[in-house]
């Protein structure tokens, strides 16, 4: 139960962020996550885990190639702060 409630969170967090899904879609999404993800083993999850990683940093990579822009680089004329 806790975990339907968790991932229909995650759900919504998830829709909030992108355009395409919206609220209840992301909650329905999140609780089916949860139950496809109690049902994989430990190495499925660790192999899902890892290429979800890199698929987003290639995408990232692939963004800053075609665009030439890093998307935490600061507008042109603005100091970052260093920490």
């Amino acid at each position: 139960m806790f975990g339907k409630i968790i991932g229909a969170i995650a759900g919504s967090q998830l829709a909030k962020q992108t355009d395409q899904i919206g609220g209840a879609s992301g909650a329905a999404i999140g609780v089916i996550a949860a139950g496809a993800l109690r049902r994989l083993s430990l190495p499925a999850m660790i192999a899902l885990g890892t290429g979800g990683y890199l698929a987003k940093k290639y995408v990232d990579r692939r963004g800053i190639e075609r665009n030439g822009v890093h998307k935490d680089a600061a507008p042109e004329g603005v100091k970052r702060r260093s920490n």
